[in-house]
């Protein structure tokens, strides 16, 4: 196990009826004048905004307010959102919504107290300053709730690119299952996969010995396994809810990830298509995983055995231990295309020929070198053949 810090000091308020004390943590964790963002259509639907507008209300606070955050979040909105913020002195940024509001929130957080472009952070600059930031969370999935990440698509150039911080981790989330009920299956099945691409990313280490974060993984990924066809039957399945709801937080907040090195390539190559297809992030995974696992499993078969044993249930061969660690990844398959996702690149929009200009985007755009790396370095070559292997 690696030397590591760790730092995760979000307040979580987790059950039925919590998004009605927004108002309370926001004014707790010193908000007075807060931008409310968002979304549309099913906050606004069912009420919940309203909720949570009559919250900050009843604490004494201003707020001022900013919706159209569509998924794979833009630039654009980011944009309009600082300049919202330091027009009506905000100083508390308040997510309603999922991973994407959530990550957008965190970009206007940051952008607010700084002079120069937000992208500057997701080009490589530190972070110095940022408001705070407060989630009501509507999706179990990105983990952002938990996270001090954000990941946000550049207009210019469609590149979609991530930053982190533990300036920009969630002062508190209020994490409430019942709003995740009304959903659609496909949603809640993208949701699940995203969280299910957490903790892959984490369990594809090149680090020894790290017996404790190996066994939470294998833990939250059987409690995905288990709870995912429940709430995918039972759409209104309130425990099963609530198990993925806290499991999409662990899976990202980074305790499963301490003291070990992680992968992520499979995001990285993932990001391509939802920034060019627009495709639902968890629905890239679905297809992207088990490309990048076939792909980089001869790295070291046994780490896919043994997720193939511990996880997947399957009998390990110490003869042929490629035969179970492949095993594992179409097992792996099979439980996403049975909870709806989709299993081949034409199904999220994927053109073959559109293939070179992912690879030039993914190697190369917004100051790459030519490669990205992770369990295994992947160069431009390595990157156009796992798209192929979409197909």
């Amino acid at each position: 196990m690696e030397n590591f810090t760790f730092y995760s000091p979000t307040f979580f308020a987790f059950g039925k009826d919590t998004e009605n004390e927004a108002g309370d943590y926001v004014k707790r964790f010193g908000g007075s004048k807060v931008l409310i963002h968002y979304g549309g259509g099913s906050v606004v639907r069912s009420g919940l905004l309203d909720r949570v507008k009559a919250s900050i209300e009843k604490a004494g606070l201003s707020y001022v307010e900013l919706g159209g955050v569509k998924p794979n979040p833009r630039s654009g909105l980011v944009y309009e959102g600082i300049a919202l913020a330091k027009k009506e002195n905000v100083d508390f940024v308040l997510a309603v919504g999922g991973g994407s509001v959530i990550d957008s929130s965190k970009a206007i957080a940051m952008g607010t107290l700084y002079d120069g472009d937000f992208w500057d952070f997701y080009s490589g600059k530190p972070i110095e300053r940022a408001l705070p930031v407060g989630t009501v969370l509507t999706i179990a999935a990105a983990g952002s709730e938990g996270s001090g990440d954000s990941v946000i698509t550049k207009e210019e150039g469609m590149f979609k690119r991530g930053t982190g911080s533990d300036l920009i981790r969630p002062k508190f989330s209020i994490l409430n299952p019942a709003l995740t009920q009304t959903l659609p299956p496909y949603q809640t099945a993208a949701g699940i996969t995203d969280i299910m691409a957490h903790l892959h990313e984490r369990y594809l280490t090149n680090t020894k010995e790290v017996e404790v974060t190996d066994r939470m993984i294998e833990g939250l990924l059987l409690t995905m396994i288990h709870e995912g066809p429940r709430v995918i039957e039972d759409p209104n399945n309130y425990e099963a809810r609530a198990n993925i709801m806290w499991a999409g937080m662990m899976a990202h907040n980074n305790s499963c990830g301490v003291g070990r090195s992680q992968d992520w390539n499979s995001h990285e190559i993932e990001h391509e298509l939802s920034a060019l297809y627009d495709c639902a992030h968890g629905a890239g995974l679905a297809v992207t995983m088990p490309a990048v696992f076939r792909y980089v499993y001869q790295h070291d078969v046994m780490r896919f055995a043994k997720l193939a044993v511990r996880v997947w249930g399957c009998q390990m061969d110490y003869d042929h231990p490629e035969v179970t660690a492949l095993a594992g990844i179409r097992s792996l398959e099979i439980f996403l295309k049975d909870i709806g996702m989709p299993g081949s690149f034409a199904e999220i929009g994927g053109k073959e020929e559109d293939i070179p200009k992912l690879v030039e985007a993914l190697c190369y755009g917004n100051g790459r070198t030519g490669s990205i790396s992770g369990f295994v370095t992947l160069n431009e070559e390595d990157c156009a053949k796992i798209y192929r292997m979409m197909i």
